[in-house]
């Protein structure tokens, strides 16, 4: 296998443990998120080095608005805060950033701040940032099915023309491929309904590090882990 078919074309991260890394270090909740800046950025840097193509940050789920609403909002004051200050390093990567999710949620505020890092940074070419927010992956189903249900109901589709390459294009990630490595930090083993669809061949690592220690070298390792893996797609080896 040559190293460059190594490399994951597409790396997904669930990142989990800002608030346990927090309460470790008596310190607020919104302090660990605060903090969980700085892997975001060493993620990317690690992943335009190793050409990694897509990468996708499971930021916020449908779910967390059922937390304290002083945590909720801190995160939404971090989301507008850091699409300005980071915008101009995005760029001179040649990072383009995406949203997958239902924006409609999201105050005006927030909506308008993704608008613009999308807008911004949508000549980027080296890699794309895809975020996750307000996003499950059952309500993203959902919405495809219905989005499907309205073609056959107006005539467009017939049901037996139905496949799963349908429903993959019907998805909010409809635009990428299959993620081929999905990491999720702080040692959780679950997907947490995110991209099961799309997780159907994906390679699976769970490191204990928690999200804020997440390094350079913890994503290095993730690479390394992926090039030890032997993906078969439920084939015979050699065929």
């Amino acid at each position: 296998m040559s190293e460059q078919k190594r490399i994951p074309q597409h790396v997904a991260i669930i990142m989990d443990g800002n608030g346990r890394w927090a309460e470790l270090r008596g310190k607020e909740r919104c302090e660990g998120h605060a903090a969980g800046v700085e892997p975001v950025r060493a993620s990317l840097r690690a992943a335009v080095r190793h050409g990694v193509k897509f990468l996708t940050l499971y930021a916020f789920s449908t779910e967390n608005w059922g937390r304290p609403a002083a945590e909720v909002d801190a995160l939404m004051e971090l989301f507008c805060q850091c699409v300005v200050n980071e915008a101009p390093e995005l760029i001179r990567q040649g990072v383009r950033v995406c949203m997958i999710g239902e924006r409609s949620r999201f105050s005006e505020k927030v909506q308008k701040a993704l608008s613009e890092i999308e807008r911004q940074t949508a000549s980027g070419e080296t890699l794309t940032l895809i975020l996750a927010l307000n996003y499950s992956s059952r309500s993203e189903i959902t919405r495809a099915v219905q989005r499907i249900a309205h073609r056959v109901a107006t005539g467009e589709l017939a049901p037996e023309q139905i496949c799963e390459e349908t429903l993959s294009q019907a998805l909010d990630t409809a635009p990428w491929p299959d993620p081929d490595l999905i990491v999720r930090t702080s040692g959780e083993q679950r997907l947490s309904n995110f991209l099961l669809w799309q997780a159907s061949y994906a390679e699976l690592w769970f490191p204990e590090v928690l999200w804020p220690d997440f390094t350079e070298k913890e994503f290095d390792r993730a690479i390394e882990e992926y090039a030890r893996r032997d993906r078969r797609f439920g084939l015979v080896k050699g065929k």
